[in-house]
């Protein structure tokens, strides 16, 4: 990862991005591939518009990598909402935060953390898509500080929507955030079915555990497909797939 960050010629580059236009500093190959390219609206942002995802909402974006995506959702609070964009990684947040300035979005701030079950530090891997080790360190090892989503809160305030790509620890996240949970705050979640979910000590079964059927309507989709559907129709446990849970109504 050293090696890329050093011989990668950094450029900015201007797409659009669902409804938004943004300059994004690319700096390394994952960046690129990911983000010099336009963007169609994403599902899960067009889903939570339609429920809480509205002007003046607080919204928590764990694993936002460069702030892409918390750019997208700061653009649905405006300015008298809040977006609080955590990544892990020091070179991530470290764009994520230049991404925020340079689009004048101050709505946004970003916190250098991971999230787990528990306040202190963790162990994470040095690729540029942080993972929480494994106890392999095929990527290497450095530590870093580690925050619950219920200590964030009690910071920042109950947030209305929570976006989480954490990449397998899932399951960690939510055991240390039962009071977001208790407030119905409405989730989108990858579930990084084969990608580090299970190495982590988490499974699909877990996840749905956290977003009980009398309190959550819980949808899913394929990473191939834009749609959102009942998980009751179509169950996809077998790979990565992505999941909204949103509060039931009374």
């Amino acid at each position: 990862m050293r090696r890329s960050l050093k011989t990668f010629h950094p450029r900015w580059v201007t797409h659009q991005y669902g409804e938004n236009t943004f300059q994004v500093r690319i700096e390394d190959d994952l960046g690129q591939w990911w983000y010099d390219n336009d963007w169609q609206e994403l599902p899960e942002i067009a889903f939570h518009a339609q429920r809480k995802l509205k002007p003046g909402a607080t919204v928590f974006d764990f694993g936002a990598h460069q702030g892409i995506v918390a750019m997208m959702l700061a653009s649905k609070v405006k300015q008298e909402g809040l977006v609080l964009a955590v990544e892990a990684n020091e070179h991530n947040a470290r764009l994520a935060r230049l991404n925020a300035q340079t689009n004048v979005i101050p709505q946004l701030r970003v916190v250098e953390a991971a999230v787990a079950d528990k306040v202190g530090t963790i162990l994470l891997n040095e690729g540029l898509n942080a993972q929480l080790d494994d106890g392999t360190a095929a990527l290497g090892q450095t530590r870093v500080d580690c925050l619950t989503i219920d200590h964030l809160a009690e910071q920042f305030g109950m947030p209305k929507v929570v976006f989480m790509d954490i990449e397998g620890a899932e399951c960690l996240a939510l055991q240390g955030g039962r009071q977001v949970l208790a407030s119905r705050a409405d989730f989108f979640v990858e579930v990084h079915v084969n990608f580090g979910l299970e190495k982590l000590g988490g499974s699909v079964e877990k996840i749905l555990s956290f977003f009980p059927r009398d309190q959550f309507e819980v949808f899913v989709r394929r990473e191939s497909e834009r749609e959102f559907r009942t998980i009751d129709k179509d169950p996809i446990f077998k790979d990565r797939f992505f999941l909204i849970a949103v509060e039931r109504d009374q």
